[in-house]
């Protein structure tokens, strides 16, 4: 690396849909800075993700402690400022980022999206990166092929065909109400009509997938990586699942499929809508019937195979 070179750093803290969702405008900072040395700021739980993007040439972690404890703040900002910064990309734009902004790193010529909020998160990031004079030709449009492992082999071992109906029945246990409480139903359903119905826990998800009918793959560590899980929904002909951040790897992936929302949120704000990625969006999970969906889904599912 010469001495010159610029460094550019980019701040994307969380969640997991919207970390997968930064590939995109990631590719597009690629692009406007092809000499520059990325570096993209993230939490310790993305780290093992993160390093796998292609679009960026590191990552410096940051714990986001209380800035109460004083040391480690003191620490991040000696760290940020040893890189020599020249500019920043806020894609968090959270409060935390803009007390970094003021105190950490003062002297860099900053980009974030905080005019736009309330906005689908990708058009949060085109509207910033146009801003700073980005051509956002990919913002859009994220694709995280590059998390997918190639699964065909297991898959194979396993006894399942590519085009499989892939349910996301789980997600985060501290969000229960995003958790729609019919899948078990939903896939009896269409093994009835000949679909092959697969799904992939999280660790604390293995009882309820299991309990659902169909094909659970669990992996000889007992449940798949985030790149197997990805390797896995890149082979499914459709994707139902709820709001969660393997719907969102689907969505990225260009995978059709149909994702169900209650109040929590709407879907057009996640950024999570496509033209082959569409939502069901009712008051209570709850209240949302097996037929509603099915409705939703059939016209657009593959044609089973052949018994």
């Amino acid at each position: 690396m010469t001495a010159n070179r610029d460094k550019i750093l980019v701040i994307r803290h969380g969640a997991f849909g919207d970390i997968v969702q930064t590939d995109g405008a990631l590719r597009d900072i690629r692009a406007h800075h092809p000499a520059a040395e990325i570096v993209l700021l993230t939490t310790p739980p993305f780290r093992k993700l993160l390093e796998r993007c292609p679009h960026v040439d590191r990552l410096m972690l940051d714990e986001r402690a209380p800035f109460t404890q004083i040391g480690k703040f003191l620490a991040l900002r000696k760290a940020l400022r040893a890189e020599g910064f020249t500019r920043v990309y806020d894609l968090q734009s959270s409060g935390r980022t803009k007390n970094y902004r003021r105190f950490l790193l003062p002297a860099a010529e900053w980009n974030d999206n905080r005019d736009f909020n309330g906005r689908p998160v990708r058009e949060c990031y085109k509207l910033q990166l146009e801003r700073a004079g980005v051509k956002a030709t990919h913002a859009m449009n994220p694709d995280v092929s590059w998390m997918a492992e190639d699964m065909s082999a297991f898959l194979a071992a396993e006894g399942v065909q590519p085009g499989y109906v892939f349910l996301i029945p789980g997600c985060a246990a501290k969000h229960p109400q995003k958790r729609w409480p019919f899948y078990a139903e939903l896939a009896a359903e269409l093994i009835a009509r000949g679909y092959q119905v697969v799904t992939a826990p999280g660790p604390d998800e293995i009882e309820l997938c299991k309990s659902t009918p169909g094909h659970t793959l669990l992996g000889p560590k007992g449940f798949l990586g985030w790149f197997e899980l990805a390797g896995v929904i890149k082979s499914a002909g459709f994707v139902i699942g709820n709001d969660t951040g393997p719907s969102h790897v689907a969505a990225c992936l260009g995978r059709p499929g149909l994702v169900l929302f209650g109040a929590h949120t709407s879907a057009l704000r996640t950024g999570i809508l496509r033209d082959n990625f569409q939502a069901i969006e009712v008051g209570e999970l709850k209240d949302l019937p097996v037929a509603q969906v099915l409705e939703a889904i059939l016209p657009r599912l593959p044609t089973p195979p052949a018994a």
